[in-house]
């Protein structure tokens, strides 16, 4: 095995244990209300963004709040916006004052953000940009995403952006150096010239490492949402992530290089239609939806990290909280079936997914079936079927209409003969399987 490889095996055990986390897109956009991008789809200039920096006072943030509200959820991790594309810092950098200690609030918001996810035992992770549309060294005109790219008044405008690699590089060794242990780094992202050693990526990684050698760190250096960069090849770069960053997507069969091996990933997916708080999107996922998607995450080895948008006082919109409690409901009940699995080793079933825990294999059906629930291939070798939400024993013996299907095995899911689910959202049954007929003989 690759070194680099097997450096990257050790630091992400945890993470593919966690499976699920929560992403918080918080900032000065959160006033405008109208996405994270909301600067660049309006080619809004620094002066007119200004007014949003001077009314900053998030006066209902709590982060405590925040933490019993992801950990309700069953989630194990969260990551928060500690820099976005807008360059405004929600922590108490001293390379720039465009930050949140010198807005009305007078907070380090992160510092308060890492202590409370802390406290309630999650593992905490920071996303910094990469962009930073607010930096005078950073490309504007011409640029195809910067706010100003096709101003005029940009055009020929001196830029030393080894400056603003030097801005970059300093504010990340202030985020590792000033805030004790942290899990995760998540940049944001690469495109066009604009990647690997544009950033200094190489020096960036070393500094990381040296800092916090256990952090781990998406592949954005050089990747990003379109695609995963040299992570999915059989010698990766030294800045090439710990994991991949599928976004808004569920890749249709999980990511592996290319010897077919499994490579670390996490999608990260909207609970609406933005990242950012948006007043007017109310294009909410149901938890039924984020439940089973889950599911599917874990089904081909992902992780899921599922985002809020926290409004211009800091509240996590209610909306959000109470899809968050229904899925960690599920979660509570049948969280067994996410922690520490991932891919069956047998094929996909019609009626749902599997996912897989050593010996242990989890059905999660999410299509009603006519009759017994058909589990393909296992015919004789179950030995104990239980609904994983009570541990309640179900019937595995095959019934009259079932004698010709030799080598199935068959579960009756309703003692009352109801053709229902128990559980409509994703009904997760425990199977085990007899001694000597493991799943590696599937």
């Amino acid at each position: 095995m690759n070194e680099s490889v097997r450096q990257r095996t050790e630091r992400t055990q945890w993470f593919l244990e966690d499976r699920f986390g929560m992403f918080i897109h918080w900032g000065l956009y959160a006033i405008p209300a109208r996405g994270e991008w909301v600067r660049s789809v309006e080619r809004i200039s620094v002066e007119a963004y200004q007014p949003f920096f001077d009314e900053f006072n998030p006066v209902d943030y709590d982060p405590k709040k925040w933490a019993k509200a992801a950990k309700a959820a069953g989630m194990k991790y969260a990551v928060l916006t500690a820099k976005h594309h807008d360059g405004f810092c929600l922590f108490d950098s001293a390379l720039t004052d465009y930050k949140s200690t010198n807005t009305t609030c007078r907070r380090d918001l992160v510092r308060e953000f890492l202590e409370a996810f802390r406290e309630e035992g999650l593992k905490v992770g920071l996303y910094y940009s990469l962009l930073d549309w607010h930096h005078p060294d950073y490309p504007a005109f011409g640029d195809r995403i910067h706010p100003m790219r096709d101003n005029e008044a940009y055009k020929g405008r001196p830029e030393e952006f080894d400056r603003y690699r030097d801005y970059l590089h300093g504010q990340v060794r202030e985020l590792l150096t000033g805030y004790g242990k942290i899990d995760i780094l998540w940049f944001d992202f690469s495109y066009d010239s604009m990647a690997g050693e544009k950033w200094g990526a190489t020096e960036l990684i070393r500094m990381v490492r040296s800092l916090q050698p256990h952090v781990l760190v998406d592949n954005r250096l050089e990747g990003s949402g379109e695609g995963s960069g040299s992570i999915l090849t059989g010698n990766p770069s030294e800045y090439a992530g710990d994991f991949s960053s599928p976004e808004q997507i569920i890749p249709p069969s999980g990511v592996v290089d290319a010897d077919g091996n499994s490579v670390p990933w996490e999608a990260c997916i909207t609970l609406n239609n933005n990242w950012g708080y948006h007043a007017s999107d109310r294009n909410w996922k149901p938890a039924r939806m984020i439940i089973r998607k889950l599911a599917e995450c874990v089904s081909k080895n992902g992780n899921l990290l599922l985002n809020v948008g926290p409004d211009a006082k800091g509240n996590i919109p209610k909306a959000s909280l109470d899809i968050l409690a229904e899925v960690g409901g599920w979660m509570k009940e049948n969280g067994e079936s996410i922690y520490g699995c991932g891919r069956s080793d047998l094929e996909k079933p019609e009626w749902g997914r599997y996912t897989q825990h050593g010996e242990t294999l989890y059905a999660h059906v999410t299509e009603e079936c006519v009759g017994q629930l058909n589990l393909r291939g296992l015919g004789e070798r179950v030995k104990s079927v239980r609904l994983l939400a009570d541990k309640s024993e179900l019937q595995t013996a095959g019934i009259w209409n079932t004698v010709e299907f030799k080598g199935d095995a068959f579960v009756t899911l309703s003692g009352t003969g109801s053709p229902l689910l128990p559980d409509e959202r994703d009904t997760v049954l425990e199977i085990r399987l007899k001694e000597g007929t493991g799943l590696s003989q599937a």
